[in-house]
C-alpha cells in the first residue's frame, strides 16, 4: 500500500484563519477584518493505492476557481482568499502522470465540501464519491452560497454516497467507517473545522497515516491546540485536536493536514508525530 501527496496548486489565507485571535463564532469576523496574510501554502489531495482500489482523499483545486472566485460576491471568497493553480496541476492529471486512470479510482472521500477540497470532482466521473451527510446538506442550496459554497461547481453527475460512521468507535475517535475490506483505511469523526469534518486513517504497518484535511493547518498549530479561524465551536474544534494528540502519543502516527507546507516531506521521509516516543512504549 502506497500513499501520495499531491499538490493542487496553493492558496493564500488571513493569518486569523490559520489561529483565531477569539475562537468561536467571532473567528470568522476576524478573519474578515484580518490585513495579515499567510505566504502561498500547498493545497494537497492524497491517492491511496491499495489492493481494493485506489482511493483519493479529498481532490483539491481546479483551475476554473480562479475565474469563478473573482465573479462571486460572496465577502469571504472575494477578500480572504487567494488560489494560485495551474491546469496540468490538477489531480487528474498529477493522477495520471503516476499511471493512475479515472477508472481506478474506486472510491473519492471529501473530509469536507470546502471549494479547496472538493474543485477537482470532476476527474472521478466513474467513482464512488463519499461525503459526510451534514457536509452535503451544508453545501447545498441558497444557504450553502451563503455559507461560501460557489453555486453550480458541482458536475452534473455529482450524486455521492453519504459517509455515514457506523463502525463504532476508534482509537479516541467516537465514530468511523471501514473504507477496505481488510480495515486497513478508515474514516474517523473529526469535527471542528466544519461540524461533520472527517479525516481518513491508513494503517500501514505500525505507523498510522492521519489524512487530516483541516482539522488544523499544520501540525504545529495542533499540537499546540490552536483553533482556526473558521470553526465555529471552539470546544468541540479543540476536542478534536485532543484526540489527535492523543492517537499520535499511543502509537505512531504521520499527520498530514491539507495546508501544512512541510507535510508532503514528512510523508516521503515517514516522520511521526514527535509526542511518540517507541522507548516508552516498548517498555510499557
Amino acid at each position: 500500500m502506497k500513499v501520495h501527496a499531491i499538490q493542487t496548486g496553493s492558496v493564500k489565507v488571513k493569518l486569523a484563519q490559520l489561529e483565531a485571535p477569539r475562537p468561536g463564532p467571532l473567528g470568522v469576523v476576524g478573519v474578515l477584518f484580518d490585513s495579515s496574510w499567510s505566504g502561498w501554502l500547498p493545497t494537497y489531495a492524497w491517492a491511496i493505492e491499495h489492493r481494493d482500489g485506489v482511493i483519493v482523499v479529498d481532490t483539491g483545486q481546479a483551475s476554473y476557481l480562479l475565474e469563478e472566485v473573482q465573479k462571486s460576491l460572496h465577502p469571504f471568497l472575494r477578500s480572504c482568499a487567494a488560489f494560485e493553480i495551474e491546469p496540468e496541476l490538477e489531480v487528474g492529471p498529477q493522477l495520471r502522470a503516476l499511471g493512475i486512470g479515472a477508472r481506478d479510482v474506486r472510491q473519492v472521500v471529501l473530509t469536507h465540501m470546502h471549494l479547496d477540497h472538493d474543485a477537482g470532482l470532476s476527474h472521478f466521473p466513474h467513482s464512488t464519491i463519499r461525503v459526510a451527510p451534514g457536509e452535503i446538506a451544508n453545501a447545498r442550496g441558497v444557504m450553502g452560497v451563503l455559507r461560501g459554497h460557489l453555486p453550480g461547481r458541482w458536475p452534473g453527475w455529482f450524486d455521492p454516497q453519504s459517509l455515514d460512521l457506523v463502525d463504532g468507535t476508534y482509537g479516541p475517535f467516537a465514530a468511523s467507517r471501514n473504507l477496505t475490506s481488510d480495515g486497513s483505511v478508515v474514516a474517523v469523526a473529526t469535527p471542528g473545522h466544519t461540524a461533520n469534518h472527517v479525516s481518513v486513517i491508513v494503517e500501514d504497518g505500525d505507523t498510522s497515516v492521519f489524512l487530516a484535511g483541516d482539522t488544523s493547518y499544520s501540525e504545529d498549530l495542533m499540537l499546540a491546540g490552536k483553533i482556526d479561524g473558521i470553526s465555529p465551536n471552539a470546544a468541540v474544534t479543540a476536542g478534536t485536536l485532543a484526540r489527535i494528540r492523543q492517537f499520535a502519543s499511543e502509537r505512531p502516527v504521520i499527520y498530514l493536514p491539507t495546508h501544512d507546507p512541510d507535510a508532503g516531506r514528512r510523508l516521503a521521509l515517514r516522520q511521526i508525530v514527535p509526542t511518540y516516543s517507541r522507548k516508552e512504549h516498548h517498555a510499557s
